[in-house]
This record gives C-alpha cells, structure tokens and sequence, in this order.
C-alpha cells in the first residue's frame, strides 16, 4: 500500500540531512551520482508496511530496510499498541535471527518501544521466530517483533509484528497500523537504547519453550526403541541450531549428525545460493553427510526456523519432500496415533491454507474432524485458533511452503516443534518397519493420489510488479473451459470472494478476507492457483493434481507428474 510520493532525487536530498547518520548520507551520494534506477527503486516510494509488516532490500533509502525505516514502522506499531491498550504499564517482546543487521534493527526497535514507556524484552541472542511467538504469550506481552527476513536472499531483510495472544497481527489491526504508520515522519522518531526498560532474555524462556515442545510427543517409546536412529540436520546459518539439537537430545535421540559448516551463524549464507529448505541445492551437504553416515534422514530448518524442509534415502540417493508431502505424514501420524493412544480431542480440527493440498484436508475428515480453510499465511490460521477457542481446539496444520504447526502454544509455523514430530515420526516408522515412501504410499491409497508442483516466477522492480500484476489478471479474466482435457469446473476469485461455476453459471460467496488469489478446480479435483508473493518479487502458481491409485502406484505416480508437465506448458507456465 504506497503512497504517493514526490519524485526520488527529491525525496533522497532530503536524506543528507545531518539528522541521518554519516554512512547512510554517504550511500544516499552514490546513489544520487549513480544509476537512475537504482536511485529509483530506493526513493521511489515508502517501503510498504504491509498486513504482516516489512520486508525488503537492506540500503538507504524511504523503499528499503534501514534502521530509520525500522524506527519508522516501530513508532507506528507503538502508538497503535497505546491507542488499542492505553498507557499501562506494557510489555512487548523482540527476537531476530542470524541476518546481517538483525541485532541492530532489533535494538533500535526496543529504543524506540523503550522510550514510549513499554517494558522490552530483546533475546540476548538470534533465536527461531516461534520461540518469540511463544514469548509473548508467555511473558504476557501486549505484541511482539521479530527481525527476520525468512529464507529471502542475504542482501533482505524483514520485521514481522505479533498480537498479544502471540499470532502476527490480523484485520483490523493489521490496517490499523499501517495508518498509524503512515502518519509517523522518520525525523521525528525518538529512541532510547540504553533504557533501563530494556531486558535481555534467553534461558528461562527457551527451558519453557523446549518443555513444551516435549510435550507434543505421542510414541515416546518408539523413541527410546530407536533412540539410535542416524539423522542429519542442518541449520542453513541460521537460528535454529540455537534450540532443535537440544530439543532431539531431551526427546532420546542420540544419534544427530550436525552439518558443521552451516550450523556457524552467518548472515551472508556463505555455503548456499539461497537459504531456503525448498530447494535441493540448500540441502546438498547435509544429504552428502547423510550419505557418509548412512542417516535415514535429513532436516534442514531456515534461517528463522519458522520452516523445516526434509530429505529421505531413496534409489541409492536421497530426494527432498516437498511441503505437502511432509506435511500430509505429519498430519496422518499425529491424528493417527492420537487416536491410537486416546488422545485425539474429540473437540479437535485441522487447518490448512487454499494452497495446500487436499489430501491434508481430506485425511482430517478422514479421522471424523472439522477442516478449516484459510488464506496464505499462518496468521489467517491463529485467527482461526482464536475464534475457535473454548469450543474447539487445534490440533495440527499446515501450508505447502514447509510450515507446520504442532498444537497451539505456538501461533505461527513452528519449525523446532514440527521437526521434533517429524523424528518422532520417523522413528515410529522404524519401529513399525515402514519407510517414509511406504507411509505416503498408504496414505495415497486410502485418500487418493496427489501429485503437486510450485512454479515461481521472479520479476524485480516497478516493471516487475506492474507484469505480476499483468499475469494474474490475465489468469483471473481468461479462464479456460478445460485444461489438460479435464472440465474446469470451479474459478474461484479470492479478491472479489466469489466462486462460480463455469459450467452452471452459478455463484456463492466466499466467507474469508480479500485477497488477490485465483483458482481454478477441474472436475477431478485437481486445482491451479496464481497469487503474487506476500514477501517477494515473485508471482505463484501451484498446481495440484489427482486420481485415484490403480494396481500400480508408481504407474499412477509417474502418469500424475506427466499432467503436471502438460499443464504448465499449455497454461505457458514456464
């Protein structure tokens, strides 16, 4: 949401005021004598505060993250908190991860919060993004920030804002801080740094937070029969080896491979071209360390921690999971041996987001429990939490981009306690002689077979919004009748909430917040969606199909990754 701006070279003179630290006025001059559009892409506009937050370039600059932008979106953050809680005695909690600047964008945060009279608590060291979800809830905090950029690549970074009941911030205080934002003017923000009401945590909070990890687990004896069980983790660089090894030593296993030379802290991602556990290339040391040790699986969480990505031996090598494949398992075996054990709430409900794969949702009816359906993001899911609260409760879920949530002390995506399910899992199936291709493999022929692919298309820039932009309307006003020879049946058009059948011509609304997302569901059930990015310059599309499995699951696995290929060529996809 920009605003309207004067012209750039304007708005950067206005940066070399003495107001603005040497470096930065020294980097506004490069700028102003350098290449246009790169003077452009910093000044052009405010960096958007979106319903999230920040995310972007480090740099100087109004469209980049700085420490004048961050001071900026916390004063608005601040006074929001002030005008919905007044002026008690408040606490807000701070965390950030192993990115370059992390620390110091999070302590002018806490200067800022400190001046305006809150009470914070900054964690002395990175720490993973759900631990400071946690922490809100567990200091009693009225909001929380975290300093992260997720898997973006090394030269973002991001501020994420939390809500007093530990979930990011949802409508009407999502747009409620934007405005208030928007009235704040860099050179009038005020900080205190030094404030006696700054205080840095760690221990305590990590001992409650680790306790309740454990307290998820379901088979503990299958951990103790396979305590021997060869893993391999890696923390691409980033915060989650601050918490996961020793969560996985207290669970009983003993036999964690640690990928040394990416569990080192560094901001620049040194070994990997990008830090994010989706791609193979980011997991390629562990699985070479996995296959020196004979592990049966690998774990890499990314920087933040929030995302875990997975790997199993398979045909002599390994293959990397994809989300919804992790995440059907963890679904599965959670609700599975829940019941087995009396513990699967009879008040319980699974949630999932429009992007992930139906067999999550159809595994939850499966076992007899509502399933909730929410936008992307893990925040339209703590809504869902809240609202339910007192007369359901939350089990599990998840979204396709590798984000899972084991249980509700946690209200984001929480990549510690979803990778200690996940080896729970794992040596469950041991126990069980079952490897992780058998186990998807039954699940495919109880549910029906899934096969999913994402394509992401970058486009940096304002050219490059205006061509996302370009691309989804184009899906959103040209639906086809049929594709890959199945009948469309369903365009479902998230921003003006409606979902229309295109062969009956009728329509119903849709009952969850606008939001740029189309989708179309063919009359097998296989679906295809196209969103912009909330965090990058990039534009989705997600394909997603099914059938049901014929005598031979692989023939039936191979002929559903061949639609995926003719798909994507004749949507022009690639």
């Amino acid at each position: 949401m920009e605003k309207t701006t004067p012209n750039a070279e304007e708005r950067a003179h206005a940066w070399l005021k003495p107001f603005f630290d040497a470096q930065t006025r020294a980097e506004v001059e490069i700028l102003l004598d350098g290449d246009a559009d790169l003077l452009q892409d910093a000044f052009n506009c405010d960096l958007e505060f979106g319903t999230g937050g920040l995310r972007g370039k480090m740099g100087a600059g109004t469209n980049r993250v700085n420490a004048y932008t961050i001071r900026l979106a916390t004063k608005g953050f601040s006074n929001y908190l002030r005008h919905i809680f007044g002026d008690g005695d408040f606490s807000v909690a701070i965390a950030y991860d192993s990115r370059n600047n992390s620390r110091l964008f999070a302590m002018n945060a806490a200067g800022v919060l400190a001046y305006d009279g809150f009470n914070v608590y900054v964690f002395e060291d990175m720490r993973p993004t759900p631990e400071l979800s946690f922490a809100v809830r567990n200091l009693g905090c009225k909001g929380g920030i975290v300093v992260t950029a997720s898997h973006n690549p090394p030269e973002y970074n991001g501020y994420k804002v939390y809500w007093e009941d530990g979930a990011q911030v949802l409508d009407p205080h999502d747009t409620g801080i934007i405005d208030e934002v928007r009235k704040v003017k860099i050179e009038e923000v005020k900080f205190d740094e030094q404030s006696e009401r700054i205080k840095f945590i760690a221990g305590e909070i990590d001992e409650a937070y680790i306790e309740a990890v454990l307290q998820n687990c379901i088979e503990p004896a299958a951990i103790r029969r396979q305590a021997k069980l060869p893993m391999v983790y890696t923390s691409l660089h980033g915060t989650g080896i601050t918490l996961l090894p020793e969560v996985l030593k207290r669970l009983g296993f003993t036999n964690l491979h640690i990928e040394s030379s990416q569990a080192i802290p560094d901001g620049s991602f040194s070994t990997v071209e990008s830090p994010n556990p989706e791609e193979t290339e980011a997991l390629s040391r562990a699985i070479q360390l996995a296959k020196e040790t004979g592990a049966a699986l690998v774990l890499g969480t990314d920087p933040d921690a929030d995302r875990v990505g997975i790997a199993i031996p398979q045909d002599g090598g390994f293959r990397l999971l994809n989300g919804n494949e992790t995440g059907a398992m963890l679904t599965h075996y959670q609700l599975s041996r829940l019941k087995a054990n009396g513990r699967l709430p009879e008040n319980g409900f699974v949630a999932l987001t429009i992007v992930t794969s139906d067999l999550i949702r159809r595994i939850g009816v499966g076992f007899g429990l509502p399933v909730y359906e929410t936008l992307t993001g893990f925040k339209y899911i703590a809504g869902v939490i809240r609202e339910k609260e007192g007369k359901e409760k939350f089990v599990t879920g998840g979204e396709e981009s590798y984000g899972y949530m084991i249980g509700d002390f946690v209200r984001d995506k929480d990549g510690i306690a979803a990778s200690a399910m996940i080896c729970e899992m794992f040596a469950w199936l041991k126990d069980n002689n079952l490897d992780a291709a058998d186990y998807l493999e039954q699940i495919h022929r109880e549910y029906g077979a899934f096969q999913e692919t994402l394509i992401s298309m970058k486009r940096e820039g304002l050219k490059g919004k205006e061509e996302i932009d370009a691309m989804i309307s184009s899906f959103r006003l040209n639906p086809p009748q049929a594709i890959d020879g199945v009948e469309v049946e369903y365009v479902i058009d998230y921003k003006a909430k409606t979902k229309k059948n295109i062969v009956s011509g009728t329509e119903e609304m849709i009952n969850l917040p606008s939001s740029n997302v189309v989708q179309y569901v063919l009359r097998d059930g296989s679906c295809i969606t196209g969103r912009p990015s909330g965090t990058e310059p990039k534009v989705k599309f997600y394909i997603s199909v099914r059938s049901e499995v014929g005598a031979d699951y692989s023939a039936t696995v191979k002929s559903l990754k061949e639609r995926i290929i003719r798909i994507t060529k004749e949507l022009d996809l690639n």
